[in-house]
């Protein structure tokens, strides 16, 4: 129940209006005649006025439409009422073009970011899918028992440090590489022989060598089987002699592949692979090492998974659709004139709220002064009446 209690209209009242409102709303031709004029004599070119509209993509039956809505409301008076109406109307107009230039801009905006949306999702999906790819061979090689940071593993972690991918986890995960390099390695990740084995690379590059054949040495070296050798007069002491004395293995074979698998049963006790090409590092080094292995390689695997989650998020999102909320974001005003736009509108809007509250101000003083012609009028009438013969 309101409790504001309503007056209700006597139909003496309501005939008044209606009857007020033919008096006031004179016909439509008119008026349109009326603001034709008023038009022409505030110095307003019709025709110009409406080129210019067109020409910025506007309907000027539009404006006129609006023009004689206010016309009708305020149904001006001489040529003061007039021009305030007028200019009331462009006033209007002119928030209203402020707009659409806002609003203009950011569906351009919008349209524009949703053309390059698919693309940039599928970018971001496959950055995040190389990343992950990278990751995951970091994290092949940390699984290693006695693992010790390559160059290549290095160079591969910072690079992913630099491209921000991994944020906070990145900065720790590069720490535990340069704690897990080997004994001796400098400040760039290389150890002294690992900078003498590219060095000679280097040199075999220059003069054409193959680096992935053995060096060639002009020393012969006697790796025959005993009875090839039995027609060599030292080859006689060397059959006579036992193999370790000749450095030959059983069979003919050269010292050189008794590391090959074939021989790895001649072994007294297998050593990883790491602990020959490390022998420095010491079997509780070794220990103390495997902690921050470990480490490593749960962060790795955890940004694995990381990676791995948010390409399925946005997948998920190209395939929904951005939200409301995401739309707004992206169509927020960048525009270096957004402020200029703005400005404009809340400038037409105060010319507006001007213009209606001086209009307000007119008509009060016009109802003031026709009562008072009436108090007038009939204080006259009356004083005429008791007038003594």
């Amino acid at each position: 129940m309101s409790l504001v209690k309503k007056q209700k209209m006597s139909e003496k009242k309501v005939a008044a209006n209606r009857q007020n409102q033919k008096l006031c709303h004179p016909v439509t031709d008119q008026r349109r005649e009326r603001i034709r004029a008023a038009l022409l004599r505030h110095g307003f070119d019709i025709q110009a006025e409406e080129a210019a509209m067109r020409a910025l993509g506007e309907d000027p039956q539009r404006f006129h439409e609006l023009l004689e809505a206010l016309w009708e409301e305020w149904n001006p008076v001489g040529g003061l009422q007039e021009g305030v109406v007028i200019r009331l109307a462009r006033a209007m107009w002119l928030a209203n073009r402020a707009d659409r230039m806002q609003e203009g801009y950011a569906l351009r905006q919008a349209q524009e970011v949703n053309s390059g949306r698919q693309d940039r999702l599928h970018a971001q999906m496959m950055r995040l899918r190389i990343t992950a790819d990278s990751l995951r061979l970091l994290v092949q090689s940390v699984a290693h028992e006695h693992y010790v940071t390559t160059p290549a593993d290095l160079e591969k972690m910072k690079n992913l440090h630099q491209e921000g991918v991994l944020k906070e986890m990145g900065e720790i995960a590069l720490a535990l590489f340069y704690q897990l390099q080997a004994p001796g390695t400098g400040a760039d990740g290389v150890d002294r022989n690992e900078q003498a084995r590219r060095a000679l690379m280097r040199i075999k590059e220059i003069f054409g060598l193959d680096s992935d054949s053995p060096p060639q040495v002009n020393v012969r070296r006697d790796c025959s089987s005993p009875q090839e050798s039995q027609h060599n007069a030292q080859g006689s002491a060397a059959r006579d002699a036992s193999p370790a004395q000749v450095g030959v293995a059983p069979g003919g074979t050269c010292p050189d592949e008794i590391g090959s698998p074939a021989h790895a049963g001649l072994k007294v006790a297998a050593t990883p692979e790491n602990d020959k090409r490390y022998p420095n590092i010491t079997p509780a080094e070794w220990e103390a090492r495997e902690r921050p292995r470990q480490l490593l390689e749960n962060i790795l695997t955890r940004q694995v998974d990381t990676c791995e989650a948010q390409r399925q998020a946005i997948l998920k999102e190209s395939l929904k659709g951005p939200s409301p909320y995401e739309r707004a974001a992206e169509i927020a005003p960048t525009h270096p004139n957004a402020r200029v736009m703005r400005r404009m509108q809340e400038s037409n809007l105060r010319e507006v709220r001007r213009l209606t509250n001086l209009l307000l101000r007119i008509k009060s003083y016009e109802r003031q002064m026709g009562s008072l012609e009436n108090d007038d009028g009939k204080n006259r009438s009356a004083l005429g009446q008791h007038v003594p013969t």
